[in-house]
């Protein structure tokens, strides 16, 4: 059986506090969260699990996750002197979705527009629960985050497209071949 994992993590820090954007890697990871189909389970990593974190993605067939190469990848990128992540199959939906539209698409319109679901939070709340210590509420959003991010996957997989809101809140559609 194909192992795809399907992969998120929230940040400890936010791009301001590290000194923009380019200082990815300088954020560190709150909470990872990933769901394994050959397991058929999420599992949670800390920070001090970063390491199995990381085997388990280098391990995967395929890594399926929205920003996660340019975003979450560079994130873990600060926790090895090694390019662990370079040689890891990956389907960065945001990516491939971009390249197709011209424009970048945030999870939630498309979640909401194929399932009508919404996000929990975002980005900025889980920096805030971090300095509170709120942990479970990091690891509730990022699961869901993950549960989302599979949903569209495997939608697209189905039917070949997918529906997202633009802007102006019409609702869309695009063509996606994430078939093997």
């Amino acid at each position: 059986m194909k192992n795809i994992v399907y992969f998120d993590l929230e940040t400890q820090k936010s791009a301001e506090e590290v000194g923009g954007w380019g200082n990815i890697r300088d954020m560190r990871m709150s909470l990872g969260v990933t769901y394994s189909t050959a397991r058929g389970g999420y599992l949670i990593y800390g920070e001090r699990e970063v390491k199995a974190l990381l085997r388990e993605l280098q391990r995967a067939d395929l890594v399926v996750g929205f920003n996660h190469v340019r975003f979450d990848f560079e994130v873990l990128s600060g926790y090895t002197v090694f390019d662990e992540l370079s040689q890891v199959r990956s389907l960065d939906m945001l990516i491939d979705l971009k390249e197709k539209l011209g424009h970048r698409l945030g999870l939630d319109a498309i979640a909401e527009a194929t399932f009508g679901l919404n996000k929990t939070s975002e980005g900025l709340q889980a920096l805030e629960w971090f300095k509170q210590g709120k942990m479970l509420e990091i690891a509730e959003y990022c699961c869901f985050d993950v549960k989302l991010t599979k949903m569209v996957h495997e939608f697209g997989v189905q039917n070949r497209q997918l529906f997202y809101k633009n802007r102006f809140g019409a609702v869309l559609s695009v063509g996606v071949d994430w078939r093997d």
